[in-house]
């Protein structure tokens, strides 16, 4: 399976798009560079998957790479449930165009309802 390294060894990568998903699923959609959010919509919809699942084993899962219990909560009690009809494609991407700085393409990424 092919992955998107963005700059990082493996044990900050993971961290990062641990606590990247984890707001995603918390706030529903969260603003960050193209790169990063294409390397966050896997994780993203793996989670949502693993929501639709619904069992202990999935719930644990996702345990495991959520940082936050309730967002873990909220992800199978209402996210997977709105998801059901779906079959993939949780995610949207939305550009925003270059940020000030740096001029890095910034974008928006967010849960599809």
């Amino acid at each position: 399976m092919a992955y998107q390294k963005i700059s990082r060894k493996s044990g900050p990568r993971k961290a990062l798009l641990r606590s990247q998903v984890t707001a995603l699923l918390k706030n529903g959609r969260i603003e960050t560079t193209a790169a990063k959010a294409k390397a966050i919509r896997p994780v993203a919809e793996k989670m949502i998957t693993l929501a639709k699942q619904g069992d202990l084993h999935a719930r644990r899962q996702a345990l495991a790479n959520l940082y936050d219990e309730t967002v873990v909560k909220d992800l199978f009690e209402k996210i997977g449930p709105r998801c059901e009809a779906r079959e993939g494609g949780y995610t949207r991407i939305i550009p925003l165009g270059p940020r000030r700085g740096d001029s890095a393409p910034m974008v928006i990424i967010e849960l599809i309802d």
